[in-house]
């Protein structure tokens, strides 16, 4: 589902627009779904088994690695360059050195990895408007779990709002990000597949 917001003219206007008028959304956001804001547009997106799978098991292995006190997040507010771009990442880690705004916000500057997990009614935002934000924000390394197709699509070295290296393969074979600020292979092996409808 997607709901344009009514201030769009304005917002577009502006690139570095206070998002914090849109609290509300995450206050009002059903149970089950995720809301963001892509690009000025609210996203809303319902949570599936499949989907938490995986990003549970990402979020050992990073814990695994990292250890229990380094900073991962799932599903919490970060605020990317562009017009009404305020998204909750299926889970990202920042920097061990980072520290949270004013506000208890991590800055986009301090991510070292993001991971989102496509769901149907959103892949066009994470395969592009979020990548591009992704890319325009500096993040390192981003990494994208399609259950649809059996596949992950890793995105590195940002440049100039563009990754300049991408790497596809099937879920069962580890994403190295051993050449990474990551520092790690990741398993792919128990990511579970989404049924089409």
């Amino acid at each position: 589902m997607t709901i344009a917001l009514i201030d769009r003219t304005e917002m577009a206007d502006n690139d570095e627009q206070d998002l914090d008028q849109f609290e509300l959304l995450y206050e009002i956001t059903p149970e089950g779904y995720k809301a963001e804001i892509v690009g000025g547009a609210i996203c809303m997106s319902p949570q599936r088994g499949v989907h938490w799978k995986i990003i549970r098991r990402v979020l050992r292995q990073l814990e695994d690695h990292f250890g229990d006190e380094s900073e991962i997040n799932v599903d919490m507010r970060l605020d990317l360059p562009g017009c009404g771009n305020s998204f909750a990442p299926d889970l990202f880690k920042v920097s061990d050195e980072a520290e949270p705004d004013g506000q208890g916000r991590w800055r986009h500057q301090d991510v070292e990895f993001v991971l989102e997990v496509i769901s149907r009614g959103t892949a066009d935002n994470d395969y592009g408007k979020k990548k591009a934000a992704y890319a325009a924000g500096g993040i390192p390394v981003y990494l994208i779990a399609d259950p649809y197709t059996a596949k992950w699509h890793l995105y590195t070295l940002p440049k100039d709002g563009m990754y300049q290296a991408s790497l596809t393969s099937d879920f069962g074979v580890p994403v190295d990000l051993t050449g990474t600020v990551v520092g790690l292979k990741l398993g792919t092996e128990n990511f579970p597949r989404e049924r089409r409808a």
